[in-house]
């Protein structure tokens, strides 16, 4: 254990360097280079930089960011970028410290800690914290990502031009899709707009679009769930006649196959919907993997599976 410790201690020394002096200003002529933790934050920084920049995200399509340990490769991308993005509001709980500790050497900006609390969804049971998948009301996001191109206009006053042309046509798009997202929903009759899945994550969604929202998990999938937890959402999906729950692209899903067991013990047929993406995006390439495609493919498999 201790040789374990002492390696780890000598990797982040290594990684992290050991200037007096933060460095927020990026190194040689080309496109700045960008390391950001999750491919939600990535799609952000690519939306609002463009060709200005080369965005590179750790963590790729099924990846759980609540559960991620840093790879050696990851720490010398973190090391070597002009600037570091990440959700924040312990979305990356074992980056966390790391992420914390780069800040003192490099520019890092955390996307979600740009918000003010008002802004915030109140984590349930836990006061002073705060839900961190603000993505899933998309209208929020678009705020969020507004105040990511501040903070990149000040930090590049160079490109401050460019990201308000890309910020402004970003924007757009973000409104079309909140109404599109209304539009989806209002398909569904409103007792069947009940949305259950692994973890805890949808919790913007369903404040933000009148969706009902259980999670067998808490907001962290490092959080423990008991027999209890199964048997109180096998009687809610039974009581409540509910047809169909999902599964989570970054989450295995046997927890979930469990309760669609128990409820046909118990005499109610309750399907798997399909799957949805909650902290990860799709595969690069696919419309899933950018953010917009992401939130039509779960609006789309929600409305499909419970109208």
């Amino acid at each position: 254990m201790q040789r374990f410790l002492v390696g780890v201690g000598l990797a982040l020394w290594v990684v992290l360097g050991c200037r007096e002096t933060p460095s927020n200003e990026p190194t040689g002529d080309g496109p700045l280079r960008v390391t950001a933790t999750t491919g939600m934050v990535a799609d952000a920084a690519r939306n609002l930089l463009g060709t200005a920049a080369t965005v590179t995200a750790l963590m790729g399509p099924g990846v759980d960011p609540h559960l991620y340990k840093a790879t050696q490769g990851d720490l010398a991308r973190l090391r070597e970028a002009d600037l570091v993005l990440y959700n924040g509001l312990h979305l990356e709980g074992k980056l966390n410290d790391l992420l914390t500790r780069l800040g003192q050497t490099q520019a890092v900006v955390a996307l979600g800690e740009l918000l003010p609390d008002s802004l915030r969804r109140q984590a349930p049971g836990f006061e002073g914290a705060y839900d961190p998948h603000l993505w899933f009301d998309v209208a929020r996001w678009r705020t969020a990502v507004g105040y990511l191109a501040d903070t990149l206009s000040a930090r590049y006053p160079h490109l401050a031009d460019s990201i308000g042309r890309n910020r402004a046509q970003y924007t757009q798009a973000l409104d079309s899709l909140d109404r599109w997202v209304r539009a989806e929903l209002s398909r569904l009759p409103p007792e069947r707009r009940v949305l259950v899945t692994a973890h805890d994550a949808f919790g913007y969604f369903g404040a933000a679009y009148g969706v009902e929202v259980r999670g067998l998990q808490g907001l962290s999938t490092a959080a423990e769930f008991g027999v209890r937890d199964v048997s109180e959402l096998v009687d809610f999906l039974v009581r409540r006649k509910i047809p169909a729950i999902f599964v989570e692209s970054s989450v295995s899903p046997r927890a979930i196959e469990s309760v669609v067991a128990q409820a046909a013990a118990r005499g109610h047929r309750v399907r798997v919907g399909g799957t949805l993406y909650s902290d990860a995006l799709g595969a690069a390439g696919t419309p899933e993997g950018t953010y917009i495609g992401m939130v039509r493919a779960n609006v789309q498999t929600l409305v499909e599976a419970l109208k």
